[in-house]
């Protein structure tokens, strides 16, 4: 659904022969692929010119967690551009939703119910979730059933919740946060430890095991001719390494000193003379955006609306003629995108510790490029929820590569210029090729 067939055919006819039996055998996208290459190329590079600082855990670790907000966000952004519209107010959105979440858990829910009130954290962010499915339920109303075009209407969205992250509390900074919703933005409490890694690891192959035979067994149910079972074997074998991998990268990372000692003085415990090795393992942002992506990538490919949201990208005259309702799903497409710049905001003001009206400021770009990037096509009809959230790590891994060299902030913005219109350059040379 996400990638046409001939397409891939007609990409893996130009390959080598070894190279293109391999890919026809294994179903593995080449832009897909062609990402991870770069994105390895990247790493390597920025390693080399760091220092060797560049790939370590404990900056592999701080980007998986930075690289979470804006991978959330850009799994919705690809439903919305595969129906041929655009959200460019989604950073604008994050910082409105992830200031009202500050003000409700630091002034309003307190004044209620108590500052020990356990659930306060919960009513914070089913507030914010709420808020952002009914903001974009008016931007979707707006685009489907007004006919504004969306580039308009998200524009206007981006000027008035920034605006309105401001109006709030007036430029104050909300801080500090409740203490169990801070541990959605990460640091050493908010991860979930060196054995919950390694049994959330091990799930994960299951599932990947589990998928690759319950699709098997579909293909032979429907009689499609199965892939070889040398190529499951293959696939299987290097996700579940990749996974295995990810795991002790995170458990490699160790809390900071000052963490260990407060724990240490809270359990009692007397510091030995080496110290305390106490693993960070896999981060709460990272399984939140995980979570998000396997949903919103069975949205898009196992159900009736994920059909009629690609079908409305690839001909949206064809779907209303086959009876789709086209402005009812777009509205749901901006209802989806509000809920994910939600969850988005809440990661981000957690990780601060601190809601400002600053928050999410350009993240519209990123999350739009990691998207393009991702090969989600800015005509519509063809993206990938998987790409995407590969186009959101590659974008922060710039970023973060940058910053250890020490280029300034200017620069920065530059280089994400550059690398968005290569992409949407690329983009437009793999239709080319397609026609």
């Amino acid at each position: 659904m996400e990638r046409g067939a001939s397409t891939g055919l007609a990409m893996k006819q130009s390959l080598p022969p070894p190279l293109a039996r391999f890919l026809t055998a294994t179903e593995l996208d080449t832009r897909l692929l062609g990402m991870i290459g770069a994105l390895l190329l990247i790493w390597i590079g920025f390693h080399l010119a760091s220092g060797g600082l560049f790939l370590t855990p404990r900056n592999l670790w701080n980007l998986s967690v930075q690289s979470a907000p804006v991978a959330i966000m850009a799994t919705g952004m690809v439903l919305v551009i595969v129906t041929r519209n655009i959200d460019l107010s989604v950073g604008s959105m994050l910082g409105f939703l992830g200031m009202i979440m500050g003000v409700v858990q630091t002034d309003l829910l307190p004044q209620l119910l108590g500052y020990d009130c356990p659930a306060i954290w919960m009513l914070a962010l089913a507030a914010g979730l709420v808020l952002g499915a009914a903001l974009g339920a008016l931007q979707g109303f707006i685009i489907a059933y007004l006919g504004i075009p969306s580039f308009i209407a998200t524009l206007g969205g981006l000027l008035v919740w920034r605006g309105g992250a401001w109006w709030v509390t007036h430029g104050q900074t909300v801080a500090p946060l409740d203490a169990t919703f801070r541990l959605m933005g990460g640091g050493p409490e908010g991860a979930i430890g060196a054995t919950w890694s390694w049994v959330v690891g091990a799930l994960a192959c299951a599932a990947v095991v589990f998928l690759l035979m319950h699709g098997r067994a579909r293909r032979r149910t429907f009689a499609f001719t199965p892939r070889p079972l040398a190529a499951e074997i293959f696939i299987g074998g290097v996700a579940c390494a990749l996974i295995l991998v990810a795991v002790a990268v995170a458990n490699a990372y160790p809390w900071p000193i000052g963490s260990v000692r407060r724990y240490a003085q809270a359990q009692g415990m007397a510091l030995p003379d080496g110290g305390l090795f106490i693993a960070h393992g896999v981060a709460i942002p990272v399984l939140i955006a995980i979570g998000v992506g396997v949903v919103v990538t069975f949205l898009a490919t196992r159900t009736r609306f994920g059909r009629y949201v690609y079908a409305i990208g690839g001909n949206p005259e064809a779907a209303e003629l086959a009876g789709i309702d086209t402005r009812a799903v777009i509205l749901k497409v901006f209802m989806l995108m509000g809920i994910l710049a939600a969850i988005s905001g809440a990661i981000s003001i957690a990780r601060l510790n601190a809601a400002t009206n600053s928050e999410g400021t350009l993240d519209e770009l990123l999350v739009i490029a990691a998207t393009v990037i991702g090969g989600t096509s800015l005509a519509g009809g063809t993206g990938s929820v998987a790409g995407a959230m590969l186009g959101a790590v590659l974008m922060q891994s710039l970023q973060s590569g940058m910053v250890l060299l020490g280029v300034d902030t200017p620069l920065q913005s530059i280089v994400v210029g550059i690398v968005l219109v290569i992409a949407v350059g690329l983009d437009a040379l793999y239709r080319r090729r397609r026609e």
